[in-house]
């Protein structure tokens, strides 16, 4: 089971104020949460082999990456989602700074 100092430290990490009820409940279903992943490591399908823990810790980046596809889209399609949007530039749409 996870610690309680465990779900303390997470709870800080997203500034959450936990009480003491909260910290128990939450070490229970962080605790199933975490023996459900530990349940899916072991399944084994058709395309993926069951993979012993050595070598997920060690598999490489590109095994786990797709490469990106730019997919052609009509001009109407184009109009209609620049019509529905909100903010809007010389044909592109506008939306808040991210950084």
């Amino acid at each position: 089971m996870i610690s309680k100092k465990e779900v303390e430290h997470i709870a800080s990490l997203a500034r959450l104020r936990l009480t003491e009820k909260e910290i128990t409940k939450i070490q229970k279903d962080l605790a199933a949460i975490l023996d459900y992943f530990n349940l899916l490591k072991e399944i084994k399908t058709k395309k993926n082999k069951a993979r012993p823990k050595k070598e997920i810790a060690l598999m490489k980046f590109e095994d786990i990456v797709r490469e990106d596809v730019v997919k052609k889209q009509s001009l109407s399609t184009i109009n209609k989602l620049l019509e529905a949007s909100p903010n809007k530039d010389k044909g592109h749409i506008k939306v808040k700074s991210v950084l």
